[in-house]
């Protein structure tokens, strides 16, 4: 096994933090350790040190994409907080059916994982809008640092523990079984959401236009409290007047310095 440093463990953690924001604790070296050994094994090195030099140093981005895959956690399944979707269906998208004269719905999942959640999102537009969907544009944006959970977002194939807690009318409607064991998200649905890899600690937020949902659902657990600060103003920057954002429950925010004002538990409003 190979053994990490402290001078190491600093080396890669502080650039993670740096560039990704994500906070690895003294604690988590033993984790952080076994979580890159077949990295460093497959890829030839027998120390973190070189290891390090060849991520910061891999122009085509690859070394370091595979570095935040193993150092994050993507543990994730539909309906997931389930309470965030019931407030969208009874609360948010009544408000934005009566308020968005433009028909132009603009939500965004701002750390999708492996697509779960946003295609919860859409099933829930889907079936609040039903017929009056076509006057609008419905797509969900979903984002996520991880290029490796996208290509599974994409392809849209769980296995049926993933979609148990699914209203069995989802089930049927929104999926086609391949397996005794798997589905897939039909392709209607799938064309309602468009993936994208996007790091969260970019400092220019690339988007035209404001949202007026955002879901950044446990990814700031992450984060040390200064830099959640400054996430949270750039969401709240990024969100149209009277917009939601809705953060994991394990999670909170200083409405002071971030700005935004308390609905309930893990649900803000700008």
């Amino acid at each position: 096994m190979v053994t990490i440093t402290k001078k190491e463990f600093e080396q890669i953690t502080d650039f993670i933090k740096i560039n990704y924001g994500v906070y690895l604790k003294e604690e988590k070296i033993t984790l952080l350790t076994t979580r890159l050994q077949n990295v460093l094994l497959q890829a030839g090195f027998d120390n973190f040190t070189d290891y390090y030099h060849y991520v910061v140093t891999d122009k085509t981005g690859n070394a370091v994409a595979t570095l935040i895959n193993q150092t994050t956690t993507n543990h994730t399944f539909f309906m997931r907080e389930a309470d965030h979707f019931y407030y969208l269906r009874d609360t948010v998208l009544p408000y934005l059916a009566r308020s968005v004269g433009s028909k132009d719905l603009r939500i965004w999942c701002a750390a999708s994982s492996s697509g779960e959640e946003p295609y919860t999102v859409a099933m829930v537009i889907d079936e609040f809008f039903g017929r009056e969907k076509f006057f609008w544009d419905t797509r969900v944006l979903a984002t996520d640092i991880s290029g490796k959970v996208l290509e599974i977002a994409k392809k849209g194939i769980y296995h049926k523990d993933r979609i148990a807690l699914l209203p069995p009318a989802w089930r049927l409607n929104y999926f086609n079984q391949i397996d005794d064991d798997h589905y897939t998200v039909i392709e209607r649905l799938k064309n309602e959401v468009i993936f994208r890899r996007f790091n969260l600690m970019d400092q220019v937020f690339p988007f035209k236009k404001k949202f007026q949902v955002i879901f950044c659902r446990n990814v700031m657990i992450y984060f040390d409290h200064e830099t959640k600060i400054s996430l949270a103003r750039k969401l709240y920057d990024m969100l149209e007047e009277g917009g939601y954002l809705f953060i994991g429950h394990s999670e909170s925010l200083n409405k002071d310095a971030a700005r935004f004002r308390y609905i309930k538990p893990a649900i803000y409003r700008k």
